[in-house]
This record gives C-alpha cells, structure tokens and sequence, in this order.
C-alpha cells in the first residue's frame, strides 16, 4: 500500500522520536510494503521517486540519510524514515544477507597476515645496483628501471645512492588501490623465483656479488636508517591489508551515502521543476482560452455594431423616401391650386387683387417648397455622404483592431515559446546530463533559438 500525506497533519522536530513508533507498527503489520515480489526493496515513504527498487544496504543507507539529515524533508517524512531504518534492522536483518555485496579483491598473502604493515602507497625497493653501464644504459637512471619493470606497471622510480658501498638504491612506487598491490606482489614474486628476495639479501648483503635484489617495502625498512628509511617515512605511512579494506569500505559507505543524498535532492529538484513546468504549461493554456473568448466576444460586439450600423441607414432611407413622397404630394396638390385660381378670373378689381394676392402668396409658397426640396436633397446628400464616412472609419476602425490583435498573438506566442524554451533548458540542467554531447549541443541550439526570440519580444516592445 502507498504512503498518503493527507493521513497526519504535519509534526513537529520535537516528536520525530515519538511519531516513528506508528508508522513502525504499520510497517511491522503489512500496512505499507518493503518487499517487492521481484525480491527487491523499495521504500513505501518516496512513491513519487524514480528509483523504486534498492537493495538492503542502498534502502538502509536512504531512510538513515532522510531521517537525520535532508533538509528539503519535513519532520513527518523523517519520522517515517526513521521507522523504516528501525524495521530494516530490526524485521528485515536477514535480508542483508541475502544482498550482493561490491567485491571486493583479497590480495594473495601466501606467507603475510592481515596485519602486516606495508608501506603505503606500495613501495617496491631495489637494491645493489651497481653505478656503471650496462647495454648502453645508465642504471642510475630511472627511466631504464622504469621500462625495466613496466609489466608490472609502476607509477615512478626514484634512485639515490648508498654511500655505503658505492652502489644504488631504486624506488619502485606503484598505484595506492589494490591493483596496485597485486602489481607490488608479482614483482616481489619475480625477485623471490629468481631467489634474489629480501630474504637472500639479507643473508648475501655482505658479499651480493653484481645481481640486483628487491621486495615489497615493509615495517623494518620503514623504520631504517640512512636515505632509504627518511624517503619511505617522508613518501609513506604504515598500514595493514585489514586497515586498507576497512578505509576502503568506510569512504565507500560515505560516498554511497553522499550519493544516495544527492540523489535525493536531484530528484526532489527535478520534481519541483516539473510541477513549475506543468503549472507554467496550465497558466498558458488559460491565457489561451481566455483569448480565445475575448476574440469570440470582439467578433460578436462587431457584428452587432455592423447590423445596428446597416438597421439605422435603412431606417435614414426609408424616412427620406417618406419625406420625399409628401413634398411630392404637397407640390401636385399646390400645382392643383395653381390651375384652379388661374381658371377663375376676378370681375372685380378687389377679386382681381385678390387673386393676385393669393397667386403670390401661393408663388411664395411653391418657393418655399422648392427651397425646401433643394434642402432636403442637399441634406439626403450629407446624409449619403455621412453614411459612407461612418462605414469607412468602421471599416479602418475594424482593419485596425484585426491588425492590432495579429500582433497581440504574435506577441503571446513569443512570450509562450520563450517560456517553454526556458522551462526545458531547466529540466535539461537539473537532469546532470550536461557532460554528454548531444545534450550540450541540443541545449546551446534551445539557447541561440530563446536569444533570437528575446530579440524579437524586445523590438516589439520598443
């Protein structure tokens, strides 16, 4: 069963020790699951990690580096570490057995214990060398000892002489791992089958005779007189086979230790990157849908702007026309009265002034009416022409705003790309990848394409 957060409120530093008993109890009743039917462990607290299967030592060593010492957890997640380191050594003890083990490379002792003391870094010593030419070469010098003995693949020679007996002394130094030793080994072992080891040097010294005589540097010569003894105490230390293999086991355990925090800490930065990324990706796709709806809102509003627009021009027509038809009617119906008083002829004087008064007042009124007509054409014409000036600067007004809203996109989508570009180069550097090629180059391709684009955003803010 996984582990949810949502079960406790969160504790406090104080009750770290208190809280690990529940969670203990739950692991010890089957509640949260170690053990995977592929025989590997996992850890029940770190779900939402990569890594999910761990061998014993790796899973103890990961709740101990939780529980005491990440601080990017809480208190509750190291309560929960803490009962699972406690159920590993306490429960699970046998499965420690059952791990793979790093091997690790048991020298050959044959006639040396455990702990005997070698000189360390190994040291390889070769003496009586006799200060004259041989072949050609220099056996004073070190690059003949040193292709001399390169089978056995040493890392220096040094050579000094013994003032005692004017012959010479060469220091062999080989690498300080255990390959190192086994290469020590062999070329103490050429020297032992051609019986010119310590032991016969020691039995032979006062008269060596011209052959060379070598072994693995040790206590006793550690701790000798004259130039050999003060090189090997200045250049080395006395260890033991089991010091070496437990120095090596504690700096293993510490760089697994190391790592497995590391670890940790890259996959909770990658986690949080990632939850950045998806919010950055949700925040966008809102931008996008909110001006999606503000486009469908703007294309609505013009529409009804353009059918208010073609309404009130029909509405300006159909009112001339009207206005039209009753200056026409008034006109014949004037034209009507015109004939009717030319018809009639006044006998009188007083009839015939009157007549010709009403033949000037009805002159003055087809005057009018003429007048009228001429400025009711003149203002259906400003009325025609104020039409057109309204629908050309809708129709600029209208160009304007679809340019304005290209360049609003274009804009939005730089912004969106230059984000996305940024989000990816964060994953890819929080990924440690960056030591492989193809990743260095695909990152300095994204950051030449997210330089072009700063560009472009800042022309356009200009």
């Amino acid at each position: 069963m996984d582990y949810s957060s949502d079960e406790e409120s969160d504790i406090s530093e104080s009750e770290i020790a208190e809280y690990k008993e529940k969670p203990y109890e739950q692991l010890k009743s089957g509640k949260y699951k170690v053990k995977g039917t592929n025989g590997m462990l996992r850890c029940p607290f770190c779900t939402g990690k990569k890594k999910q299967d761990y061998h014993y030592k790796d899973l103890l060593q990961h709740a101990s580096g939780v529980a005491k010492g990440s601080a990017n957890r809480n208190a509750k997640q190291k309560a929960n570490h803490l009962a699972l380191a406690k159920y590993l050594e306490t429960d699970l003890a046998s499965e420690s057995d059952q791990a793979p083990h790093v091997f690790e490379p048991k020298p050959a002792t044959e006639n040396q214990k455990q702990d005997d003391l070698f000189v360390w870094p190994w040291t390889g010593i070769v003496t009586n060398i006799v200060n004259e030419q041989k072949d050609g070469n220099d056996l004073g010098d070190s690059a003949y000892w040193l292709k001399k003995f390169s089978k056995h693949k040493p890392l220096e020679v040094h050579t000094f002489c013994n003032d005692t007996d004017q012959s010479a002394i060469a220091i062999v130094r080989f690498h300080n791992d255990w390959t190192g030793f086994m290469n020590a080994r062999e070329f103490e072992k050429a020297f032992e089958a051609d019986h010119h080891s310590k032991k016969e040097w020691n039995v032979h010294k006062q008269h060596p005779g011209s052959s060379i005589y070598g072994w693995v540097a040790r206590a006793d010569d550690y701790g000798s007189e004259g130039p050999l003894g003060e090189y090997l105490r200045k250049n080395g230390e006395l260890k033991t086979i089991s010091d070496i293999v437990k120095e090596a086991k504690q700096n293993r355990n510490t760089i697994v230790a190391n790592l497995a925090n590391e670890i940790d800490l890259k996959n909770e930065n990658l986690d949080e990157l990632q939850y950045k990324y998806i919010e950055k990706s949700m925040s966008l796709s809102r931008m996008l849908e909110e001006k999606d709806k503000l486009h469908h809102a703007f294309y609505e509003e013009t529409r009804k702007m353009q059918r208010l627009a073609r309404d009130h021009v029909r509405r300006i027509l159909e009112e001339q026309e009207k206005l039209n038809y009753e200056l026409d009617s008034k006109k014949k119906e004037l034209d009507g009265w015109s004939k009717e008083l030319n018809k009639r002829e006044a006998l009188t004087e007083r009839e015939k002034q009157k007549l010709d008064d009403e033949k000037k007042k009805n002159n003055e009124r087809n005057n009018s009416l003429q007048m009228a007509s001429i400025e009711q054409k003149k203002a259906d014409e400003n009325v025609l022409k104020l039409v057109e000036e309204q629908k050309r600067e809708k129709e600029e007004a209208l160009s304007k705003i679809l340019q304005l809203e290209k360049q609003l996109d274009a804009k939005q989508k730089l912004e969106m790309e230059i984000e996305e570009i940024k989000g990816k180069l964060q994953v890819m550097k929080h990924l440690g990848d960056e030591d492989d090629a193809a990743v260095q180059k695909k990152m300095k391709e994204m950051n030449e394409e997210l330089e072009e684009k700063l560009v472009r955003w800042t022309i356009w803010n200009l």
